[in-house]
């Protein structure tokens, strides 16, 4: 049986220092491209559901003079091409000041959004992308400038929750592996909230939502620009917040909601209400900012009660970041002419759809080699840990970490930094040829290297400093 003393405290996850948000609309121009599925009957939107938004956060320590940290959450759908994502990062980092382990931008992947490829200006709507990206970049520096300007004290602290919205969406039907709900198999719930409150006096100046699921409520028969179910997610927090929200999307290669694939746009609200309420449900139990549950006296009742309050603790005041590369395999590849005989009979819309992406993810990406640098970033937020990389991992990526580091908030974030075309799937995903393991350039394996990789980078900056012998 666990010994507890009076003064002894329940774990509290947190940073103290300072922080900073910001937002910008970033609702792309009537007329853009926006076909992100094979079957769209249309490829630009009629019109708008909910704003897109983009949300700076800036954190920094208050002792030291490194650069902060900055975390950019942009509702967007996924880099096609390295070349695209590469340019506006770079003009972010420029614009910022920042060396490159200190930057994250992060897509919702929304599949209800413009096409984020300069490249496709020859088709319906694609002349609007080139402007549409270099507005993305303006918004992104101004935003993160405006955040660390407005850099003040506060604490960021963590509570984990629950939300049965995500579905595993590996199905075998008839012996064939679709990408549909799975009622036999469990998925990861579980929903990471950040709430960063002002030392000064209180208010909540933001919070953040890291949770595992595709938005693909709304699919090839919906005609609005829309967040998907984050727009309503962020309406139903910052309600009861009154203060921007960051959605970090999760490790959801095999998660996406039960019902999807409609045009309804009530059905994304209602999933977005349901994250919501899941998360403003974990930050209604969170004890204040700056405080630990602490065993304070014994009472004699009918039973010695144990009694447990609120008091002052000391939330770590430590920022690290590190970014280096897995190298990750890669599975032998078929010909374009073989990807072309393999789909000649499906939908010829959709046929060029899956012929466009292929193309694209064989350029910048991949060099011909038999492995890959997979860029991978590692932030620790006081006690809290986070893990970034561009592509899209199955779910056993955060499971595997969280376990490995019990005790600690561990965000992990897809789609951040790079083009998110290329999955990371489990082997018996690849076992059942889910299609997952035959989009992905990346072979059986790379899931595991990538989880080994990102929990060594966590390992380094967990490790506690030694002090220097004294002469």
């Amino acid at each position: 049986m666990a010994q507890a003393g009076i003064g002894s405290r329940l774990p509290a996850a947190a940073f103290a220092g300072l922080a900073g948000v910001a937002r910008r609309d970033v609702t792309p121009p009537p007329g853009i491209r926006t076909r992100n599925w094979g079957p769209a009957v249309t490829d630009v939107a009629d019109g708008v559901h909910r704003p897109l938004t983009l949300t700076a956060l800036a954190l920094a320590s208050q002792d030291e003079a490194a650069a902060p940290l900055v975390l950019i959450a942009v509702d967007g759908t996924w880099w096609r091409r390295v070349a695209d994502e590469r340019r506006m990062r770079t003009a972010v980092l420029g614009g910022l000041g920042l060396p490159e382990d200190r930057l994250l931008v992060a897509l919702s992947h929304t599949h209800a959004g413009p096409v984020l490829c300069a490249d496709d200006t020859g088709l319906d709507g694609g002349a609007l992308v080139p402007a549409y990206l270099d507005r993305l970049a303006a918004a992104a520096v101004d935003a993160g400038r405006e955040a660390v300007a407005a850099l003040e004290p506060a604490v960021l602290d963590w509570a984990t929750g629950r939300c049965a919205l995500a579905a595993d969406r590996e199905l075998d039907l008839a012996g064939r592996a679709v990408v549909g709900a799975n009622p036999a198999a469990a998925a990861d719930d579980t929903v990471l909230a950040g709430r960063l409150t002002a030392a000064r006096d209180g208010r909540v100046l933001g919070t953040v939502v890291n949770y595992a699921c595709h938005p693909t409520t709304l699919a090839w028969q919906n005609r609005l620009v829309s967040p998907d179910y984050v727009g309503a997610m962020r309406e139903t927090v910052e309600a009861a917040t009154d203060a921007p929200c960051l959605f970090l999307q999760g490790a959801s290669g095999e998660l996406a909601p039960a019902e999807q694939y409609t045009g309804d746009v009530a059905v994304a609200d209602r999933h977005g209400a349901a994250l919501g309420h899941a998360v403003l449900s974990a930050l209604a139990g969170l004890p204040p900012a700056g405080t630990a549950l602490t065993l304070t006296e014994v009472v004699e009742s009918g039973a010695p009660l144990a009694v447990w309050q609120p008091r002052p603790s000391a939330p770590s005041p430590v920022l690290a970041a590190r970014s280096s590369d897995a190298e990750l395999p890669v599975r032998p590849l078929p010909t374009w002419a073989e990807l072309e005989r393999e789909w000649a009979g499906i939908d010829p819309r959709s046929r060029d759809e899956r012929l466009r992406r292929a193309r694209h993810l064989r350029e910048g990406y991949l060099d011909g080699g038999a492995t890959v640098a997979h860029p991978v970033w590692a932030w620790r937020l006081g006690d809290a840990l986070l893990v970034a990389h561009p592509g899209e991992a199955y779910s056993r990526l955060q499971r595997d970490l969280r376990a490995r580091f019990p005790g600690r908030p561990v965000l992990v974030l897809n789609l951040t930094n790079g083009p998110g075309f290329v999955y990371l799937p489990t082997a018996d995903a690849y076992d059942r040829g889910a299609y997952q393991s035959w989009q992905t350039p990346l072979a059986a394996g790379a899931l595991e290297l990538l989880t080994t990789h990102a929990g060594a980078m966590l390992d380094e900056l967990t490790e506690e400093p030694t002090e220097e012998p004294r002469p």
